[in-house]
């Protein structure tokens, strides 16, 4: 019987999965697994990330982008330490990954000795699954089960591989369970719980539907808008579910929540009914009345009634119970909610509209977004970072066709946008690639532009310069209302560091510099970095959303913009029918708000 090196048995396993490539940074402890590297370059191509971080990340990403885990490895020590972050971000975003960490020989185990941890609790509560290999003839056995347990866990699986197993031979005779693995085909709906739904959407005044990154696994955006136009609900997501349903869909009003537009967070307290499909983010414990009646709809029984309480739970998948409800159900008019929706959206964008072509300086987002929306390819591929980025393309960012983005959902670590472009780079080749990133979050992973300078990855690296990090900041002012603290970034000359980096580099402050600067990419093969010199001015915000005070509207420019409560009384939307109780009466004057030192968390 043929031997090979423990690692090379690895490798193959990691082959026979059809994993083609494997993100990581070398170091003494792996120097068996960089022999692997060596030995299968024909087949699973290397990226050398200039940071374990990085390469977590870019794993992370591989499966929101593609369905199909990612796999790193980091070195022992620090190196295994580095690969924390990404592997958070995998665990709450549900991304299945495989992480690979070397250990120091097994004889220099438990004797302090020099990077030596008892790594396997390092990762326990940062994985679903965790092994360390116990003898050499474990590793091809723990590595086809990290795979099984990554994808049936949907989240990070850890292999600990000791030095010197990783260089014994072992037999090559090792058969993987990839035939086993299939792809997910969950049920369609119970015949009782498709006729408690249509009873409930029946005898609904104001109902809407609320989506999330379950619709998008479910494939079911054909479904929401069929079912919108059917039952004239307005579309409502998650952040996580934007992109499911194309942004210029008329009914679809965005995403709630601090990041989203104004008119979701406007019209989520009048629902009396909301159809919940796929949705799990955590913020929805703020939205809604208590009393609203809601249909949900997910695989995981966890997710049941664990944001609101839940009058008719469906176990199924989301776009066959979709499909269920639309043929049994009967066609609704439009509802007061759905015509007040549809037209404060319209002002809303009509409102961003406005500002395409203003000449402000420093430039305004709106310009930018504009060129964005123009230029980016059908099937361009965006890679978001965390902060005020995400409020721009939540709000700005119309998607459509075939165009894919990534994000850190929960986890929302900054420094994100890098790695994930790497990997959009990576599996797809021949499609653009942009990254886009507030100057906060590409300063912790810009060293990645190496990265993409080494493999001549078709990258537009597009750093939004603001000098703050304006998520922190608009907090500080709007939530905690301190003095600003901790958040001022120096300004800094982005694109003579992409310069210094191999890459081209260019400064722009107008949109028509911007917007030639975005041509010139398009007709390169390789990266590019774009610094724009950013508005310092916060995106408006819809939690303040304070259309009666003269102050608020200066402060946005927001003369344009109407109150819900004027489409609410022009359509006959007067109470909440979920309390009964008028949503836009006369108030009582509330008192200065006290510090919001409760959460601790960015709300998105």
């Amino acid at each position: 019987m043929t031997k090979i090196n423990g690692a090379d048995a690895m490798f193959k396993v990691l082959y026979d999965w059809h994993v083609d490539h494997i993100y990581g940074f070398p170091g003494g402890s792996f120097d068996s697994g960089m022999n692997a590297v060596h030995d299968w370059r024909n087949k699973i191509k290397f990226i050398e990330v200039r940071h374990e971080e990085a390469g977590a990340l870019a794993a992370s990403a591989e499966y929101k982008l593609t369905g199909k885990l990612g796999v790193c490895f980091g070195s022992a020590g620090p190196g295994a330490a580095h690969l924390f972050n990404g592997l958070y971000d995998a665990k709450y975003d549900k991304s299945p990954m495989v992480a690979i960490v070397a250990n120091v020989p097994t004889s220099r185990e438990n004797i302090d000795f020099f990077q030596a941890f008892d790594e396997d609790k390092w990762f326990l509560n940062a994985s679903v699954w965790c092994r360390q290999a116990m003898t050499p003839e474990q590793i091809p056995v723990i590595t086809d089960e990290a795979i099984r347990q990554a994808y049936a866990r949907k989240g990070p699986a850890v292999i600990i591989l000791p030095k010197d197993y990783g260089w014994t031979k072992i037999e090559d005779n090792y058969k993987t369970s990839y035939n086993a693995h299939v792809p997910a085909n969950f049920a369609g709906p119970k015949k009782e719980s498709v006729e408690e739904a249509v009873k409930l959407i029946k005898e609904a005044k104001n109902p809407v539907v609320y989506f999330g990154n379950g619709a998008r696994e479910a494939d079911a955006g054909e479904e929401l808008k069929e079912f919108s136009n059917k039952f004239k609900m307005p579309l409502l997501s998650s952040y996580l579910g934007k992109g499911v349903v194309e942004d210029e869909f008329p009914a679809y009003v965005g995403t709630i929540g601090r990041i989203g537009a104004k008119t979701p967070n406007e019209i989520q307290s009048y629902a009396d009914l909301v159809v919940w499909v796929g949705n799990n983010s955590p913020f929805s414990v703020l939205w809604f009345n208590k009393d609203t009646k809601v249909i949900q709809i997910d695989v995981d029984p966890g997710k049941l009634g664990k944001r609101h309480t839940v009058d008719v739970p469906i176990l199924a998948d989301a776009k066959k119970t979709l499909r269920a409800l639309i043929d049994a159900g009967e066609d609704r008019p439009e509802s007061p909610i759905y015509k007040a929706a549809i037209a404060d959206r319209e002002n809303w964008d009509a409102w961003h509209e406005s500002f395409v072509d203003s000449d402000e300086m420093p430039v305004r987002p709106e310009p930018i977004w504009d060129v964005i929306n123009k230029e980016a390819a059908d099937d361009a591929i965006f890679a978001i970072d965390v902060g005020n980025v995400n409020v721009d393309h939540c709000r700005l960012l119309k998607m459509h066709d075939d165009q894919k983005w990534t994000t850190s959902g929960l986890h929302a670590t900054m420094g994100y946008g890098a790695p994930a472009a790497l990997t959009a780079a990576t599996v797809y080749p021949d499609r653009e690639v942009w990254q886009l990133a507030g100057d906060g979050g590409f300063a912790m992973m810009n060293q990645e532009l190496l990265t993409m300078a080494r493999y001549n990855m078709h990258v537009l690296n597009i750093v939004f310069t603001n000098e703050t990090l304006g998520y922190i900041e608009a907090e500080q002012e709007d939530e905690s209302h301190q003095p600003l603290s901790g958040v001022i970034i120096p300004d800094n000359n982005w694109a003579k560091v992409a310069e210094g980096m191999n890459m081209k580099g260019i400064v722009v402050r107008t949109k028509k510099e911007f917007e030639d600067a975005v041509k010139e990419w398009k007709k390169m093969d390789g990266p590019m970095l774009i610094d724009i010199k950013y508005t310092h001015e916060m995106p408006y915000s819809t939690e303040l959303d304070s259309l009666d005070d003269p102050a608020f509207v200066k402060k946005y420019q927001a003369e344009a913009l109407k109150p819900f409560s004027y489409f609410a009384d022009k359509y006959g939307l007067e109470a909440d029918a979920a309390s009964g109780a008028s949503q836009h009466e006369e108030s009582e004057p509330e008192p200065d708000p006290e510090p919001d030192t409760t959460s601790g968390a960015s709300q998105h």
